[in-house]
């Protein structure tokens, strides 16, 4: 079942995908190398199916230097959002797209903003569609 939602700007810390989101594991195991701890951190993908540009990201808190740790600084773009939770997600990797198709359908997408995937838990996903 989708929810609509509105997202404030997030100031994340990130990692480019190499090969778009078929590179989406090794950019967050890369982000992930980077932090002196994950516990308690909030990390989004962010998809954009335009250009195939996949992030992993990591919101920013406080005493996070970016550029001290290689990482790129950015923001996840705020605006309307429809949402849907994806319980245990590690086993619906695969379906992810057809999902977020789901979502789209009958739907105005804001083709300016990326998709985002909030990985709540090691088994909650919430899956964002940028609409209009």
């Amino acid at each position: 079942m989708a929810t609509k939602t509105v997202l404030d700007p997030i100031e994340v810390m990130s990692v480019k995908a190499v090969g778009g989101t078929k590179g989406a594991k090794g950019a967050f195991d890369l982000l992930e190398s980077k932090l002196p701890s994950i516990r308690g951190r909030r990390f989004y993908g962010t998809y954009n199916p335009w250009t195939e540009e996949y992030r992993a990201c990591v919101v920013k808190i406080q005493g996070d230097d970016a550029s001290r740790i290689g990482l790129e600084e950015w923001t996840i773009p705020g605006g309307a959002y429809l949402t849907r939770k994806v319980d245990d997600w590690p086993s619906k990797m695969a379906e992810l797209p057809k999902m977020f198709d789901e979502l789209a359908a009958g739907q105005k997408v804001d083709t300016s903003r990326q998709s985002l995937e909030f990985y709540r838990s090691d088994r909650e996903l919430v899956l964002y569609l940028p609409i209009v």
